[in-house]
């Protein structure tokens, strides 16, 4: 691959899109197993995506904030990580945060392919809500280290003093929730002391709303859409059919090694929670579950 003019990428970004707990975790992992597939050895960097706009106050950041700063901070976070890993043909990076501003990721990205995985969204309230109560946690100190490795430094003291008092609040029993957790939806600050489900269910339908409508604009050749449920039922076929879309098809049993860690066991365990949704969250879940094909449409 050549370098070309100085902004151009000499690699093509492949951006992973959905709300948390949607399995954008699992469709990287995979990925970044694949030869010429690499990533950033954390989590996810919102706090790269975040920098020049720390003060917006959601992660709705519109595309006209990608201001000519913004934009070159983010886009020499991604030639730094292709050259520290060996300068591969795709890195591919996944933060849950830029499914509320996929216009503004496209406006620093043009040259961007996305994925977007959806998961069924009742199954998304059983999980996720457990994420918001501080359960399925991962490992503290080495999690957090490296994602702050890669937060620009003068925003880093912001995001550690959010993160601790988050936590402490939830260990000595202050509140049962996290104030955030997850992509920062504009709504979020109207539903202080709304039941915790129904803010996880507007989170989900933000999340999945804003990047159908984004998406609704933009070249169909730049976006892959993958059901959670297709993807888990069966990974190899959905990894074939995203490498032939790449343009860059592997062999089977290298794809078969990439998805060996994909199972399909969490899918359908929000069912029996969702008979007992009230009919309000019901009615904020459905749209984007129908326009997916999980309801039936009317």
């Amino acid at each position: 691959m050549t370098t070309g003019q100085p902004d151009t990428l000499p690699f093509t970004p492949v951006v992973i899109i959905g709300a948390g707990r949607s399995g954008t975790n699992a469709l990287r992992d995979a990925l970044t197993r694949l030869p010429g597939f690499e990533t950033w050895p954390c989590d996810e960097i919102n706090p790269v995506w975040r920098h020049g706009n720390l003060d917006w106050p959601d992660d709705e950041i519109p595309p006209e904030r990608a201001t000519p700063a913004a934009r070159q901070s983010i886009r020499k976070a991604f030639r730094r990580i292709w050259w520290q890993q060996g300068t591969p043909d795709f890195v591919v990076e996944k933060t849950c945060a830029n499914a509320l501003r996929v216009p503004f990721v496209d406006a620093v990205l043009p040259e961007a392919r996305y994925i977007h995985i959806v998961r069924n969204g009742f199954d998304i309230v059983a999980s996720a809500s457990k994420r918001w109560r501080g359960e399925l946690e991962v490992p503290g100190l080495p999690y957090y280290l490296a994602k702050a490795r890669y937060a620009p430094l003068s925003d880093l003291p912001r995001y550690v003093v959010s993160a601790l008092k988050n936590r402490v609040a939830i260990k000595i029993g202050r509140q049962e929730h996290f104030d955030s957790w997850g992509p920062r939806f504009a709504e979020l600050e109207t539903l202080s002391g709304a039941p915790l489900n129904e803010i996880v269910a507007r989170q989900w339908a933000a999340c999945v709303s804003a990047s159908d409508s984004a998406f609704a604009n933009m070249a169909p050749g730049r976006v892959f859409q993958v059901r959670y449920e297709d993807f888990t039922a069966d990974p190899q076929d959905s990894l074939t059919k995203i490498t032939r879309w790449l343009e860059t098809p592997r062999e089977q049993e290298t794809l078969r090694a990439a998805v060996s860690s994909v199972r399909a066991s969490s899918v359908g365990k929000g069912q029996a929670a969702a008979e007992a949704l009230p009919n309000t969250i019901k009615s904020v879940l459905e749209p984007p579950m129908r326009a997916h094909g999980y309801l039936d449409q009317e």
